[in-house]
This record gives C-alpha cells, structure tokens and sequence, in this order.
C-alpha cells in the first residue's frame, strides 16, 4: 500500500505537543497571578497602614494645636510626644511617630511659634533593623597559593 498525506501518528503528536504548551503557559501565567497579587496584598496592607497613621497625625497635631502649652513631653492618643526648645529656631518643637507596619513608621516633627506652627518633617521612615548576610563565601581580593 502506497500512503500519502499525514498519517494519525504525526497528529497525535502535534496534538500532544500542543496540549503540553497550553499547559505550559497556563502554569506560568498562573504563577505570575498569584505572585502579582500577593505583592499587591502587601502594597495594600503598607498603603492602609499609611493613610491610618497619616489620619492619627493629623488628630495629634490638632491636638497640639488646641493645647495651651505643649512643654511637658506627654501622651496623646497612646503616642508619645517629644518637646524640646530649639534656640535656633526659637520654637517649640514637638515629635512624634505613628507606627504603619512592622517595619515603618510616619515621623511627624512640628515647630510652634506660639500662634503658628511650621511641619519640618512629616516622613515615612523605616524601623526595621538591617543585617548583613555573610553567608556567601565573597572572594576577599587577594591570591590565594596552592599547595
């Protein structure tokens, strides 16, 4: 018999290859999902955490401002406030931090000048403690001998 034309074993698997490269893609597109809405869950939480810790600063300053005289270091709203005298500036300056995350903070530093008030600093800064790895062998810079 004289055959021609593609036969059922190259479609099988063209088929089979077919199959195994949907597969394939499906896989990675799934991961890459999952891995961008897991970054986006942490983004959530950090950005949450910021606009809260933002509105908790905005209440304190407010009480600041409604206080009489802000000179001995207290708390307000379970915060506590750092005052010291600043010659420089020849102001009151009051400091506080609202916690965003484990390993954020929002730092707010406000000077008062008796009827007015100037913010020097209202930042996001990290808390988190940083340690070095050392446990990749790292070539020092020098030649080694060989016995």
């Amino acid at each position: 018999m004289n055959k021609s034309g593609i036969g059922i074993g190259s479609a099988s698997i063209v088929l089979v290859f077919a199959v195994l490269c949907l597969t394939i893609f499906a896989l990675i597109s799934y991961t890459a999902a999952a891995n961008d809405m897991a970054l986006t869950e942490v983004e959530v939480r950090l950005v949450k955490g910021y606009y809260e810790a933002d509105t908790l600063a905005e209440f304190i300053l407010a009480e600041l401002l409604a206080a009489d005289t802000i000179s001995a270091p207290g708390y307000i709203r379970g915060v506590k406030i750092a005052t010291r005298w600043d010659w420089d500036l020849t102001a009151e300056i009051a400091e506080f931090s609202c916690v965003i995350s484990d390993e954020k903070e929002l730092h707010v530093k406000v000077a008062f000048y008796g009827d007015s008030y100037d913010i020097l600093s209202w930042r996001m800064r990290n808390t988190g403690v940083w340690e070095t790895d050392d446990s990749l062998p790292v070539w020092p810079g020098e030649i080694i001998p060989r016995n």
